[in-house]
């Protein structure tokens, strides 16, 4: 599953500052919902609403090489939880990593992200 990312700085700003927030040890995330979805439905083939994700790791988590080994692993763990939990479609999602993240596997994004989701409301247990 392709995962669409938000690309302009600006919704990662509108995240940041009226988003719902979920704070955990190795990652924070931010929700809020898109108000261009519809467009965003238009343009996806399947003609389905889709989540636009965004995923920042800065300088303070290390070298490129650390900084990219944690997106890919924040990214694989949203991956699985959408394939795997009941997500709400048409929000922006943004997950910035924090320091901790740096030597956490993926099962453990996964738990703190799927404790976040259910925080904000991302998430519907049935």
């Amino acid at each position: 599953m392709k995962i669409y990312s938000i690309c302009e700085n600006h919704l990662f700003a509108k995240a940041y500052a009226n988003g719902k927030k979920a704070v955990e040890k190795r990652i924070v995330l931010y929700v809020l919902p898109d108000k261009n979805a519809y467009l965003v439905k238009k343009q996806n083939p399947l003609k389905k609403k889709l989540n636009r994700v965004g995923i920042t790791a800065s300088k303070k988590i290390g070298g490129a090489v650390q900084r990219n080994r944690v997106k890919r692993i924040i990214r694989e763990a949203f991956m699985r939880l959408e394939r795997e939990e009941n997500v709400k479609k048409g929000y922006l999602v943004v997950i910035a990593s924090r320091l901790s993240a740096v030597y956490a596997k993926t099962d453990d994004i996964y738990s703190e992200l799927l404790d976040a989701a259910l925080k904000v409301g991302l998430v519907v247990r049935d």
